[in-house]
C-alpha cells in the first residue's frame, strides 16, 4: 500500500522536476512540502506527535520507492527518518518529543551534524567544543559535508563538552536554525544527488540552554554510531532504488532499438549482462530487506547493515554504468535519465561510512563470531 502511495507521488510531482532540480542544485519547495502532506517525513514517528506511526520497513520501501525516481528527495527523506527522527524518539525527553517530533513529522526538515574538516571516517575526532557556562553551554567549531542543511530548521550537533575525555565528552545538542551565531555556508557543487543540499556549517559562540542536550552528556558517540548504523541500511535502500530506476528505465530502451535487423536485448551477449546486473539488483534487495528486518525485530543487524549498504552501492555503481554502455551514446547524454542515476550512484561508497569503513566493519563482526 505504502509503495503504491509514494510511487504515484514520485510519478507525478517529483519526476517532472528531476531535470531542473539537478541543473539548479535546488530541491523544489513543493517536493518537500509533498513530503510532509504525504506523511513521509515522519514514517516512525507516533500518531500522537502526528507521524505516520509505521516501522522501519516501511521507511526503507519509501526510501527505495523515491530513489528509483530521485536520489536527492530519497536522500532527503532517508535522513529524516532513520537518523534524525530515530535519534529524537529514542533519546529525547518527554518535553523534546512533544515539541520536535511535532515539527519533524509536519513542517520540519532536521539536520544531522557530525563530520568536520578533519573528522571524515574518524568521525570522533571532531573539534567541535561545548563550554558549560552555567545552565547553557556556548558551542564553538565547524561542520562539514551536512546534507540537508540548507532547508533544514532544525539540526543535531554533535560537540566535545571536554576534549581531554575524548570521543567520551561528545554530546548531541539540539540547535534551531535561527540561533545566533549559526552559520550555513554556501551550498557545495557535487557531481550528484545536486538537488540535495550539502553545506559547511560555522558556529560561533553559539548559546544552547542545558533543555536542549539530546540524552545524557557524553554519549553522543553512541548515538552517533546507533543512527548511523540503521542509517547505512536506509542508504543502502537509497542505491538499491537508484539501481532499480535506471535498469527500469533501460531495458524498454533496448527492446525497442535495433541494430543488424534485431533488437539490442536479443543479443546473446547483451542478455547475459542485463541477467547478471538483475542477479545483482536482487541479491541487494534481499540483503537491504534483511537488515531492515533484523532492526524492526530487535536483533543484532550491525554487520548485516554494512553488508547491505556495501554491496548495494557496489550494485548501484556497476548498474547504472551498464546501463549507459547498453543505451549507447544517447545514454551519455542529458536528454535521457541514466547519466544522472551513474553520477547520483557514487555518493553511495562515501557517505555514512565508506565501502572500506563498511569492510573493515564487516571484517571485525566475523573476527568476533568465530
Amino acid at each position: 500500500m505504502i509503495r503504491n502511495t509514494v510511487k504515484k507521488f514520485a510519478q507525478q510531482q517529483i519526476a517532472p522536476l528531476v531535470s531542473t532540480m539537478d541543473e539548479n542544485s535546488e530541491m523544489d519547495k513543493s517536493i518537500i512540502q509533498g513530503l510532509f502532506q504525504q506523511g513521509l517525513m515522519g514514517i516512525e514517528v507516533d500518531t500522537k506527535y502526528g507521524g505516520t506511526g509505521a516501522s522501519f520497513f516501511s521507511s526503507i520501501l519509501v526510501i527505495e520507492e523515491l530513489a528509483k525516481v530521485d536520489a536527492s528527495v530519497a536522500v532527503l527523506c532517508d535522513v529524516q527518518n532513520t537518523v534524525i527522527n530515530t535519534l529524537m524518539r529514542k533519546h529525547g525527553t518527554e518535553a523534546q518529543k512533544a515539541t520536535y517530533l511535532t515539527q519533524l513529522a509536519s513542517e520540519k526538515v532536521g539536520s544531522f551534524c557530525l563530520s568536520e574538516t578533519g573528522a571524515g571516517s574518524d568521525s570522533f575526532a571532531l573539534k567541535t567544543r561545548a563550554d558549560k557556562k552555567g545552565d547553557y553551554y556556548v558551542i564553538n567549531g565547524s561542520k562539514m559535508w551536512i546534507t540537508n542543511a540548507e532547508y533544514a530548521g532544525l539540526f543535531l550537533v554533535m560537540a566535545n563538552v571536554d576534549l581531554n575525555m575524548g570521543y567520551k565528552g561528545i554530546t548531541c545538542f539540539i540547535v534551531d536554525r535561527d540561533t545566533e551565531g549559526f552559520h550555513i555556508g554556501k551550498a557545495e557543487n557535487k557531481m550528484g544527488i545536486r538537488a540535495s543540499s550539502t553545506c559547511p556549517l560555522t558556529l560561533e559562540n553559539v548559546k544552547i540552554p542545558e533543555a536542549n542536550v539530546l540524552g545524557q552528556v557524553g554519549q553522543g558517540y553512541k548515538y552517533a554510531i546507533g543512527s548511523l548504523n540503521e542509517g547505512r541500511v536506509g542508504i543502502a535502500a537509497q542505491m538499491l532504488g537508484l539501481a532499480q530506476g535506471c535498469f527500469d528505465y533501460t531495458i524498454p530502451y533496448i527492446k525497442e532499438r535495433e541494430q543488424f535487423g534485431k533488437r539490442l536485448f536479443d543479443f546473446q551477449g547483451l542478455q547475459h549482462q542485463v541477467a547478471h546486473v538483475a542477479t545483482q539488483l536482487e541479491a541487494a534487495r534481499l540483503l537491504t530487506y534483511n537488515a531492515a528486518r533484523l532492526v524492526e525485530a530487535g536483533r543484532p543487524f550491525i554487520k548485516e547493515a554494512s553488508m547491505a549498504k556495501y554491496y548495494a552501492s557496489e550494485v548501484a555503481g556497476l548498474t547504472t554504468s551498464k546501463c549507459i554502455e547498453w543505451m549507447g551514446g544517447v545514454g551519455y547524454t542529458k536528454d535521457y535519465p541514466v547519466e544522472k542515476f551513474f553520477r547520483d550512484a557514487k555518493i553511495g561508497t562515501i557517505y555514512e561510512g565508506t565501502s572500506n569503513i563498511q569492510l573493515s566493519t564487516i571484517a571485525k563482526r566475523i573476527d568476533a563470531e568465530y
